[in-house]
């Protein structure tokens, strides 16, 4: 039977921030793009630039259709705090260096290095989607936008991300990432707020470490 942690870790790690550990699969070719849709795609970039904070609640659904929320705060560069409303005990934080998936009633986590995840697409200073990542999708209808990439240094993990943005609110609406064993999970984004500074104390987060040759 699987644990609730090996879920939690499956559903953001393996799915929603896959790292480059995931098992190979053949990349898809990137499309041919008009010169409209070049600018809709940098009207993304050009958006997750025009802010340095941003602050909001967050509605995620898993690979099998459970549902988790709680709010989130990024502050560029690198930095970002995902907190679950119970019952799901997990807590997501990027200090800049690491990211971090701690259990808060046990103490206990897991840490990766920042760099070796997708989240640079969106917490680094400098956003270029075009440059950065190949489009292999691009849907424009109704006023949203959704462009499918894979990005080219390879930290999805052969996965794929979906963007989708709504012109008319010139916002990210959702985020859909696909793993490599074609798993879906979405990260639906409300109640934005730009350009509100966070307390730093919120991307400090400490777990417990377990080793063989001591505490």
């Amino acid at each position: 039977m699987t644990s609730p942690l090996q879920l939690s870790r499956r559903a953001f790690l393996g799915v929603a921030f896959a790292t480059a550990a995931a098992l190979p699969a053949q990349a898809t070719e990137p499309i041919e793009l008009s010169a409209e849709q070049k600018t809709a795609i940098g009207a993304i970039s050009g958006y997750l630039n025009s802010f340095k904070t941003l602050q909001g609640e967050f509605t995620q659904i898993s690979p099998k259709g459970n549902m988790s929320q709680g709010i989130f705060y990024i502050a560029k560069p690198g930095k970002m705090r995902f907190e679950y409303a119970p019952p799901n005990p997990f807590l997501i934080v990027a200090d800049g260096t690491w990211l971090t998936i701690k259990n808060v009633k046990k103490e206990k986590g897991d840490q990766f290095p920042l760099s070796q995840t997708p989240l640079r697409l969106v917490l680094g200073d400098k956003v270029d989607i075009l440059g950065d990542t190949n489009i292999i999708d691009f849907q424009d209808q109704d006023g949203i936008t959704t462009v499918t990439v894979e990005d080219k240094k390879n930290t999805l993990g052969n996965g794929q991300l979906t963007l989708v943005y709504d012109q008319a609110r010139k916002a990210l609406q959702q985020w859909i990432v696909t793993d490599s064993k074609g798993r879906k999970t979405t990260v639906s984004l409300e109640n934005l707020q730009a350009g509100i500074d966070p307390d730093p104390k919120l991307f400090v987060v400490k777990i417990k470490r377990e080793s063989k040759n001591g505490p």
